[in-house]
């Protein structure tokens, strides 16, 4: 079904509110709020679901990041949740093994999983149900199976090689050999054991316990480089998220070692020109657009990494001062091919949000990185682990050089806006480094050209940048944008390329709106078209 074809308004509630990019997530997320849970555990539940019935986009074996708005406290926090590198990974190990860089797929791109830490630290603080009682549906869905959507479906097909290469993720991906087809039932047993394992023994289990000497085994025995010692080493922190203001909204993100900064960028050179007066999805709006992107994606390159390992200007990198001074770099006629970084003063994810009767927000967004992450399954776990390591640099002088024990700079960006003081959108998306650009959009159509929450979702959108990994940027156009804007786009110097409407390129977006009214406070919940997902509110 296309972004065209699927409801054009949000759903309204009172009590609750879910939005996630699978059905049976939401289901799941929805049953936990209706019993009394809160957000948080709304969405921990939820994200365990997902790790099942999205297996290509999250899991155990991945990262996770969330913006936690507490009602009581009416304090925002930040939750980072990734993994560092193993610490055996240097440059000189890949550098004596004559790489260039670090590889995009396999055992050497892996780096420790920080999701389960997340669900721990976030439930030790905000939860009153057990993650064992949580992780139920979980592990209902992977013991008795589930059937396979036409976007998994998809995906294992897109897949199928890398999946072959592995013999657990062929056994049980590709079962008989086969791509499963929509609709088939899809088991997977030991992921039931690893959660159940969980359930049991928390956090602990997966990082110093059965599954860690597991994981840690099936790395060495495979010739990678993460070891028990890196899985028992790691923490997840609570951050202070980092803002700015647009339009008289406080946009939030989370600081460095994700590019939230880059979407904070974006707003603060967009509030320097009147995008309402240059049209929706005209060519000098997208033009504008997408020149605002490579500005804020050279500073995102220039300067974010872990900020244990480097200092990074964001204070005045998120300044209106450093965008006034960036702003003259924008030609209104002419694509800047190759944009320098500003001067300092010194393919896969899921998203989803929850809202709960008591004003707790939570924006969760998860991921292994590329379509099924490193490519491997551990033996008898289940857990396909991701290959978040191969966003490292091996160049000295790159801001993202590997390092041992490092985390590297991350796509994943939760967001929430507030307005007049009180929480206004929570909302975010998947798609890599797509993800500021559709966050951009999904707010400007709410602000600018007076679309209702799931409009704002399912209308068409540009990206800039590359579609898959070795592809040339160009400037990509969903169907649905009128096909005159090409001529113009193509004059300013943009290479245009045509994508089919519904593209899961254009990232799965998904939000909650919380609007204020004197009967009291309504949530309008909405979720992407172009994600196997729904919203629910009551």
């Amino acid at each position: 079904m296309s972004a065209s074809e699927c409801p054009e308004y949000p759903v309204a509630g009172r009590e609750g509110a879910i939005a996630s990019p699978h059905y049976l997530a939401s289901l799941a997320g929805a049953r936990i709020l209706q019993e009394g849970g809160n957000a948080v555990e709304a969405a921990v539940c939820a994200n365990a679901v997902l790790g099942v019935v999205y297996p290509h986009m999250c899991g155990l074996g991945g990262d996770l990041f969330m913006l936690i708005y507490s009602a009581r406290e009416d304090r925002l926090l930040g939750l980072n949740a990734s993994g560092r590198s193993p610490a055996l990974a240097t440059r000189s190990f890949f550098s004596q093994r004559r790489f260039t860089s670090i590889p995009s797929r396999g055992i050497l791109s892996i780096t420790v999983p920080g999701a389960v830490s997340g669900w721990s630290v976030a439930l030790e603080r905000f939860g009153k149900r057990n993650l064992g009682e949580l992780l139920e549906p979980a592990i209902h869905y992977a013991e008795e199976g589930f059937p396979v959507s036409f976007r998994l479906s998809h995906w294992i097909k897109e897949c199928s090689t890398l999946l072959s290469l592995d013999p657990e993720s062929r056994r049980i991906f590709l079962p008989g050999d086969s791509v499963p087809a929509p609709g088939q039932i899809l088991r997977q047993g030991d992921l039931a054991n690893s959660l159940r394992a969980i359930a049991r023994g928390g956090a602990e289990a997966f990082y110093r316990g059965p599954l860690a000497q597991a994981i840690a085994r099936f790395c060495e025995r495979r010739g990678g480089l993460l070891r028990a010692e890196d899985l028992a080493s790691h923490r997840s922190d609570w951050v202070d998220p980092i803002h700015t203001s647009y339009q008289g909204y406080q946009i939030y993100q989370l600081p460095p070692n994700t590019q939230g900064l880059a979407m904070l960028l974006e707003l603060n050179l967009a509030e320097g020109f009147d995008l309402a007066a240059l049209g929706l999805h005209t060519a000098d709006y997208i033009h504008l657009g997408a020149e605002i992107k490579k500005l804020a994606f050279a500073d995102r390159d220039a300067y974010l990494t872990d900020p244990d390992f480097a200092q990074i200007p964001v204070e005045w990198l998120c300044s209106k001062e450093y965008a006034r001074r960036r702003i003259r770099e924008i030609d209104l006629y002419r694509a800047n091919p190759e944009p320098k970084p500003g001067p300092s003063l010194a393919g896969d994810t899921i998203y989803l949000c929850t809202a709960d009767g008591e004003g707790n927000l939570v924006s969760l967004i998860q991921s292994l990185y590329l379509p099924f992450g490193s490519g491997l399954t551990v033996e008898g776990c289940g857990i396909v682990l991701q290959n978040r390591g191969s966003y490292f640099s091996l160049r000295e002088d790159h801001s993202n050089r590997l390092e041992p024990r490092k985390r590297t700079l991350h796509t994943l960006i939760p967001a929430l806006a507030f307005h007049r003081g009180r929480p206004y959108l929570v909302f975010g998306t998947m798609g890599g480094e797509g993800q500021p650009q559709t966050q951009f959009q999904v707010l400007c159509h709410l602000l600018h050209f007076g679309m209702n929450l799931q409009q704002a979702i399912s209308s068409p959108r540009w990206l800039m940048g590359p579609r898959s990994l070795g592809d040339p940027p160009c400037l990509y156009l969903e169907r649905g944008i009128p096909e005159e804007v090409e001529g113009g786009l193509e004059e300013r110097g943009h290479s245009v390329r045509w994508v089919e409407r519904g593209a899961e390129f254009f990232g799965h977006a998904h939000a909650i709106q919380v609007e204020y009214r004197s009967q009291g406070r309504i949530y309008w919940a909405a979720s992407d078209p172009r994600s196997d997902g729904c919203a629910l509110a009551w």
